[in-house]
């Protein structure tokens, strides 16, 4: 039901395409309660500190690259959760892989190919999986800069970030 309301209903902009992000407005978090209303979808509440981004991934055609930017000093992190079992089985983050830039390779279950090089590899246990990114707002005065920073979490293909196997 999650996957359909994201890919669908979305988060109030329309459908969320499989293996894009969906980043949330500055419009909805600096005003939730009077943000253009139309998403069905449950949430866990307003976050009055946290940009919330997500997306839906399907692995089959092979792997697809994330590429996150610096971001100082700032607290951020991107969630990889496997929807059949609701575990999380890795994380993208100040806390886990530093403020530094960098790519990640998500790769499915059976994919068996070279990872590129200065790009570590994230392995999912299955082909379809649930991406939730969050990005520190210090405060209202730093929105835009937040807002920047989380629109530079970039999902793409090996052929659309030019990388090769």
């Amino acid at each position: 039901m999650f996957k359909r309301a994201i890919l669908v209903k979305g988060f109030g902009d329309g459908p969320i395409p499989v293996n894009s992000l969906y980043l949330q407005s500055q419009a909805s978090f600096a005003d939730p309660v009077r943000a253009r209303a139309g998403s069905q979808l449950a949430t866990t509440g307003v976050n009055r500190d946290t940009l919330v981004s997500a997306g839906w991934l399907d692995l089959r055609e092979g792997p697809l690259l994330l590429h996150v930017p610096d971001v100082a000093d700032r607290y951020y992190s991107v969630q990889f959760t496997d929807p059949s079992t609701n575990t999380n089985f890795a994380y993208v983050g100040t806390r886990t892989t530093g403020a530094r830039a960098g790519d990640f390779l998500i790769t499915g279950p059976r994919w068996a190919g070279k990872v590129p090089s200065g790009t570590r590899q994230i392995s999912s246990p299955r082909n379809s999986v649930l991406v939730v990114g969050r990005m520190l707002v210090h405060s209202d005065r730093d929105l835009p800069a937040a807002h920047d920073l989380a629109s530079r979490i970039q999902l793409s293909s090996l052929a659309e970030s030019g990388q090769r196997l």
